[in-house]
This record gives C-alpha cells, structure tokens and sequence, in this order.
C-alpha cells in the first residue's frame, strides 16, 4: 500500500470506487408499485422515503446524544462514548475468551492471558460506535438480509475435518439491538488482532509487564507467548470466515499483513537507515506510513467493516474509512507525544521506551527539523550512552 502523509492527513473521502455490492441507485429506480413494506434496515425506494429516514436517523442520532451527554464547561456539551455502547462493551470480554478456548490446557491458559486484565478496549469500541452510528442510516446492500439469516457461529466445513476443539464455543446471539451480531462479532475480531500483535510486540521489544501485570513472555517463556498470538490469529481468522463476507475478509485478512510491514519499515527510522542522515519532508512520508500500517490500518478497515456489514451506501463506507483512518493516526501521534511528556506512573507503561528502543517517533521528528545535530542519534538509534537522555524529557 502506497500511503503518502498527504493523503492520510486530508484525502477526501468524496470520491468514491466502484462498489461491487448493489447501492442506493439501483435501490431508487425500483418503482413505487414494487415497494415492500420496510422497516429501518431495508432499502428505501423514493426519495420522499429517503428523506423521512434521513430525518429519522437524524432524530434518533439526537436522542444517543441527549442520553448520552451532560453540559461541561462553558456550556458545552461532552459525550461518554462508553455510555452510549455500555450494554455491548460489558460482554466484550467474555465473549473474546469464549472465541479462545483450547482442548490444550497450556493454550487455553497463554491465549487467554492478556483477556483477565481489563484493557482500554479502544478499537472494539470504535467499531461498535460505527455500527450505532451508521444503523439508523438508509440501508441499500440487498446481500444484508440473507447475510442476517446465517449464525455468525456456523461452520463451513465439518467439525471432523476441521478439528478445532473449542470448549468454550459461543452460542448464537439473539439479543435485539440496533447493532448486528456481526458487527459486535467484529469488534471481538479487531480485540483479537490487535491482542495478538501485543503478544508478538512484547516479545520482539523485551517488555516486561503488560497491563499492570508481568507480560506472556515473561510469564511463559518467548516460545509460548508467539504460539498464542499465532492462536489468537488464527481463532481471528475463523471467526471472521463465518461473516460470509468477502470484502470484510479482505479488509482484516490485509490488516494482519499491514502490521507486519508496518514492523519491519520500524527496524529503520528513515527509508534509506543512513548512518548520518539529513531531516527532509520524506522523513515525516516514511513515519506516517509506518503509523498506518502498525495502527491507524486496524482502526480504517475495521470502521469501513463495521459500515459495510451494516449494509451501508458507498459513500457512508468511504466515510466511515477516512474518520478511522484519521483517527487511528491522530491516536498514535499523541501515544507518541505521551512518551515524551508525562511519567511512567501516569502512562502505565516504560516512559521514554520508544528511545530506549531506538525509535525515532513524531516529536523528535520534528525537533530534528530545527535541530539537525539529532541526526546522527537518530542514524545510531541512540545507542550510545547519553543519547536518550539528551533528547528525553525530565518525565523520561
């Protein structure tokens, strides 16, 4: 993927490719003689309809926010997003630890680890704020309907043949709610990713805790703790599968690939490693794309999934994918900022581990414009002694 820090920052989520599902112009053209009767999920078929459900989404999107809202300073409004998905978030980790279960107790026990501490939960929630964002929108995908009447829980193949012993298997989820099972089967699908890739993380950076508590590879040993990010992939892998969605499948299934390129552009801190190198607007190109693809392309894809799945038109899919793209950038711009600005206690994790890994992330990025003798720390990923403690802050 050729992303350029342009693009990333301020491409327009106007113009639009070529769906290859059925949209709302071929959902108009059914003439008025053919109209069904619809509720707030099926396609609409005239405009005058289309605009009453407009309004409608635009009643019901005020009411989420009168709910979900109090006035803060000078009058403004401030809105908890946990509120206004309380009821999913609450099952979100039980159901990810029912996805995990191994016949091997050993697995069970690995994969399930980073399941007991309760994380931020960020992107799982991020999808399910898109999925109630986009329900009350008009719905143009004819391919919703038939989706809806399959089990998110059922298998392709026979279980004889697959061999995959899962004795925590979930069972169908029949909760009435305005997001669709495979919309919170995504978001637990995103939770496992992004889990997975922590598991690798902490072996590739020798962490040492995770979530306030020792880190899988610590608690069991490099070895063990790859395995089950391998699982945690995988269990991803089947449940997204059983979505029956081909583009959905291919926007996870890059994700994965994302991150490991997103990985190995990080072993450099510029595209050609120079031993001394020079500050220009391609160093700013380089870490942009690398931030794609190690966190804002979960982030993208998965609020572009969440709106597809919810049979939405191309242009909500299209925007859907620009607020998550922006969003999963501006996310790890201020994880960056954080590094370099607050201490160890307040962020939960090493301060200044960035620099002690030799990465060179957004702040000194930029401080290096208007200070080129950081160059040469940056060329030797500051692996001399002295050199962290040089450009980190007193909080490092």
């Amino acid at each position: 993927m050729n992303v350029r820090s342009s693009s990333l920052i301020s491409r327009s989520c106007t113009s639009l490719s070529q769906p290859r599902r059925v949209r709302c112009a071929e959902c108009l053209s059914t003439s008025r003689a053919q109209t069904l009767s619809i509720n707030s999920r099926s396609l609409h078929t005239s405009k005058r309809r289309e605009a009453g459900s407009w309004a409608q989404a635009a009643k019901l999107a005020a009411n989420v926010l009168s709910k979900s809202s109090a006035a803060g300073l000078n009058g403004q409004v401030s809105v908890d997003p946990l509120r206004i998905v309380a009821k999913e978030m609450k099952f979100l980790s039980g159901n990810i630890r029912q996805l995990l279960g191994s016949g091997h107790p050993s697995l069970d026990k690995v994969a399930k680890y980073y399941t007991q501490a309760e994380g931020k939960h960020f992107r799982p929630l991020l999808v399910l704020l898109m999925s109630r964002a986009t329900a009350p929108i008009p719905k143009c995908d004819t391919t919703l309907a038939g989706r809806s009447s399959t089990s998110i829980n059922e298998a392709f193949t026979n279980f004889d043949i697959l061999n995959d012993e899962n004795p925590s298997a979930p069972i169908d989820d029949v909760a009435k709610s305005d997001i669709l099972p495979s919309q919170r089967r995504l978001a637990e699908i995103t939770e496992l990713i992004h889990t997975a890739s922590l598991l690798h993380d902490d072996v590739i950076d020798h962490s040492d805790s995770r979530r306030g508590t020792p880190s899988a590879n610590i608690e069991f040993g490099n070895k063990m703790a790859v395995l089950a990010g391998d699982f945690l992939l995988g269990r991803a892998s089947v449940a997204l599968a059983r979505l029956r969605d081909a583009e959905v499948t291919e926007l996870l299934a890059t994700v994965i690939a994302n991150l490991v390129e997103g990985e190995f552009m990080q072993l450099k801190n510029t595209s050609r490693d120079e031993k001394n190198p020079q500050w220009t607007e391609e160093t700013v190109t380089y870490y942009l794309q690398k931030t794609y693809l190690k966190t804002a392309s979960l982030i993208s894809k998965s609020c572009r999934a969440a709106a597809l799945l919810g049979g939405n038109d191309a242009q909500t899919v299209e925007a859907a994918y620009a607020f998550g793209k922006n969003l999963g950038l501006a996310f790890q711009l201020v994880d960056d900022m954080l590094d370099y600005t607050i201490t160890e206690a307040e962020l939960g994790k090493p301060a200044g581990a960035d620099l002690e890994l030799g990465l060179a992330t957004a702040p000194l990025l930029f401080a290096w414009k208007t200070e080129p003798e950081l160059g040469a720390l940056v060329g030797r990923k500051f692996s001399q002694e002295g050199d962290v403690a040089r450009v980190c802050s007193p909080t490092c």
